[in-house]
């Protein structure tokens, strides 16, 4: 199970670092191709969001088939345990939300840009004319 986490970690480490190489400041020719090579891989980078889905499933049904340490019958240390976990999937769904938002984020960035190529490219065309 850690594995999976590790790989989501990994995607939304990588999606960060993505959005933040699109969204700053830089040379018009370098944000073209940059934005143009994101477009291509934001396709393949889509497993993110299935990925995300089924692990939010497996958490909410963690959720609902935890065993609950509320009487006073449980120990410190189960106590302890039982936050922990409960610590652990709060983390891990924002986790997920961050992955899905950023990838969101991505796709509206590179939309942006192109749209503003494609207006930069007509308003050429109409001063030519």
């Amino acid at each position: 199970m850690a594995l999976q986490w590790m790989i989501l970690t990994y995607a939304v480490a990588a999606e960060a670092v993505i959005f933040l190489l699109i969204s700053l400041p830089s040379p018009k020719l370098l944000k073209s191709r940059l934005v143009s090579l994101v477009s291509l891989i934001l396709q393949p980078l889509m497993f993110v969001i299935p990925f995300a889905g089924f692990q939010l499933l497996d958490i909410y049904w963690k959720y609902e088939h935890r065993l609950m340490c509320t009487s006073e019958i449980c120990t410190a240390a189960e106590r302890d345990r039982y936050e922990k976990a409960i610590y652990k999937s709060q983390r891990n769904v924002v986790l997920c939300a961050t992955s899905c938002l950023l990838y969101w984020c991505i796709y509206r960035v590179c939309k942006y840009n192109k749209d503003i190529q494609n207006l930069e490219e007509v308003e050429k065309r109409y001063k030519k004319l």
